[in-house]
């Protein structure tokens, strides 16, 4: 049997109530616990989330080249467009959503607190030509 029986992302966040909200909605998750400090979330994908209430947190400040990117998650979607009506309508912010090279197409946001996300397309798409 696996000593570790399971994990989930944490994310710091002066306030853990509005990025619950926002990954709730878009994960299509309910919220598994909550306390004055930490919530918890599942998504229907199975992801498991916690924001954790730290009143000294500062968002990351990806794309800036001058700082490195710390931590950031990923999201595979089939609609990219679609997704990002949605993240938009939730609160979050486009971040860089110009088109990528290789086979994957992807654009990132951050979330109401801050933190960094890329949605990918699910399927990656053929080499562009030319």
């Amino acid at each position: 049997m696996a000593l570790v029986q399971a994990g989930l992302a944490v994310l710091d966040c002066a306030e853990p109530e509005k990025p619950a909200v926002f990954y709730k909605a878009l994960l299509d998750a309910r919220e598994t616990d909550a306390t004055a400090n930490r919530v918890e979330i599942e998504g229907a994908c199975g992801a498991r989330m916690a924001f954790r209430r730290d009143v000294n947190a500062t968002p990351p400040s990806w794309p800036r080249p001058e700082n490195s990117l710390q931590a950031h998650l990923d999201f595979y979607v089939e609609d990219l467009d679609e997704a990002e009506r949605l993240i938009v309508s939730l609160g979050g912010r486009p971040v860089d959503t110009k088109e990528a090279s290789g086979p994957f197409e992807e654009r990132g946001y951050s979330d109401p607190a801050g933190h960094s996300f890329t949605l990918r397309r699910e399927h990656p798409t053929a080499p562009k030509q030319g």
